[in-house]
Formats: C-alpha cells, sequence, structure tokens
C-alpha cells in the first residue's frame, strides 16, 4: 500500500512539473510573440494614399538605430501638418481615412511609422522606450522640408499610436496639439485586457508570467509604460481624448484616466457603444467635425 502510495505521489507531483514546465512555455512563446513582429509574419499596407486620390511622397528615415523607417507625406495646402500615427502591429493604411479627412480641410500629413512595423526595419516592440526615438527621427525630417509652417505641426495617433502621440508631445513642446484615439492609458492599466484579446488567454495564471518574460526580453518594465506620467506635461498646449466603453483591446477606463493626468485645455470624447478606434467609422461625421475643429483652433 505505502508503495503504491509513494509511486502514485511520484506520478502526482510529476504531472504537476510537466503542467508547470508547459505554463512557463507557454507563457514564453505568447510573451515574445507580443513584442516581436519579424517581417516575413508582419501585417503590410494594403493601401496607399493614391487609392484614396492624395498627392503623396513615399518617405523615409533613419532612427538613431540606424533602422530604416516608411512613411507617407501628403503636401499641405493651408502651412499645417498633422503627423499620423498608426497602432500595435498595424500599419500606415489603418490612417489614410484620417488623412484624406484631414487633406479635405487643407492639413499636410505625415503619415509615420514606427519600428517593427509596416515596412520599417527592427523586430522588437517596446511600447515607447525606443519608438519615441523613431518619432524624434518623424520630427526631424519634418524641419527639413520647407513647404510648411514649421510651427503648425499637430500629432494624431491610434491606440499604442495614440500613446506614443502623448508621450512624444510632452517632451517635445512645438507639438501644438494632440488627438489621441482610443490610447491606452498605462501598459499596467491595460495589460489584462490587451493580453485576452491578443491571446485569448485569462487573467491568471497567464498574464503576470508573460509580462515577465515580455520584461526579460525587452528589457523595459511595465511601469515605465505609462502615458498618465507625461500627459500633464503637453498643457497649456491643447489634448483631445476619445474613448469607448466597449473597447476590448484596452482598458476602457484609459481615457478617463489620461483625461484626470492631463493639464488643461483637455476635453474626453466617451461613447460608451463604441469599440477600438471606431470613432471614425461609427461617427463618421461627428469625428470630422471634432478634429478638424480642434486642429483649426
Amino acid at each position: 500500500m505505502k508503495r503504491w502510495l509513494k509511486i502514485s505521489l511520484g506520478i502526482f507531483i510529476g504531472i504537476l512539473l510537466l503542467g508547470f514546465a508547459g505554463l512557463l512555455w507557454k507563457t514564453h512563446a505568447e510573451a515574445h510573440n507580443l513584442i516581436n513582429a519579424p517581417m516575413e509574419g508582419r501585417n503590410l499596407p494594403d493601401e496607399t494614399p493614391a487609392d484614396y486620390n492624395l498627392p503623396f511622397e513615399d518617405v523615409t528615415v533613419t532612427n538613431g538605430d540606424g533602422q530604416v523607417l516608411a512613411g507617407w507625406f501628403i503636401p499641405s495646402q493651408s502651412g499645417a501638418v498633422i503627423i499620423m500615427q498608426h497602432g500595435y502591429k498595424s500599419t500606415r493604411s489603418e490612417m489614410l481615412n484620417e488623412a484624406e479627412m484631414m487633406y479635405r480641410h487643407g492639413f499636410g500629413v505625415l503619415v509615420s511609422s514606427i519600428r517593427a512595423h509596416d515596412y520599417s526595419e527592427g523586430e522588437l516592440i517596446t511600447f515607447g522606450m525606443y519608438e519615441l526615438g523613431d518619432m524624434e527621427a518623424w520630427y526631424q525630417y519634418l524641419l527639413t522640408r520647407s513647404d510648411f509652417d514649421h510651427e503648425r505641426i499637430g500629432i494624431l495617433g491610434n491606440s499604442y499610436g495614440g500613446m506614443l502621440s502623448i508621450q512624444f508631445a510632452a517632451q517635445n513642446e512645438n507639438i501644438k496639439a494632440v488627438v489621441a484615439n482610443s490610447a491606452f492609458s498605462s501598459l499596467n492599466d491595460t495589460v489584462a485586457t490587451s493580453v485576452k484579446h491578443f491571446t485569448g488567454l485569462p487573467e491568471f495564471p497567464f498574464v503576470p508570467l508573460i509580462v515577465f518574460w515580455a520584461e526579460q526580453e525587452s528589457g523595459f518594465k511595465t511601469e515605465d509604460i505609462d502615458a498618465t506620467k507625461s500627459i500633464g506635461g503637453i498643457s497649456p498646449r491643447p489634448v483631445l481624448l476619445m474613448q469607448g466603453g466597449a473597447d476590448t483591446v484596452i482598458s476602457s477606463g484609459s481615457g478617463q484616466r489620461l483625461y484626470d493626468a492631463a493639464g488643461e485645455p483637455k476635453e474626453l470624447w466617451f461613447d460608451p457603444a463604441l469599440g477600438h478606434v471606431e470613432f471614425d467609422s461609427e461617427r463618421a461625421a461627428e469625428f470630422e467635425a471634432r478634429v478638424t475643429a480642434f486642429f483649426d483652433q
């Protein structure tokens, strides 16, 4: 009897160890996939500004790490230019609807991409630790152009791009106005929601281990990726935040957290019925009116 108990206990312990090893392997693999984007498995643009009858140039910059980044420049008719930054593992074509809208209202547009996205070089995604350097490279590119007023640069970002736009504008006072559509407030705030969306895994026990592996591989700490710590630095320049209450990609409380942390002037457009970055498609007329009026100021 004792022998069978020992055997049973050994089998039970073995199963537990195998299960734990499987959990470690699964979370490590998911973390790697979340922060890496090799070109062969990456989303690439399926449209260009030509599909929207927009005049444009294919442009590139080289960031401080020697990586070549891809973008489009759409000329300004009014002298003002809006930088537009797409979201996580998305492409420049995500922003073409907004670019066409702003061009009709006289604005020029720089549709930027960052490392590990689109046709830009690099594979590691660090949620701003290095990508803010990419945004700076695009800003410096704009300063080399003489076909618009360098004192009239705004920025509009979707989701992850919205978070980057907030952080970049906070450190660059020459960005005169910021629109952030469904930007997450911080990694710690949104990680459980986002991991569930992108992996289908529940928060426990997966999220803490995925965060651990991601931090080990990338070198960032989740607590350092926090736009609520920087958004106050944009004031007295204006900020327009948009957040849908039915957002399942990021924490639906992100917009309110960012708004609470921002200085004046600030505005939060919250719609409880909308999902992630749906304002321009589901509320198209109001989106156009609000965004163009905001930048016109």
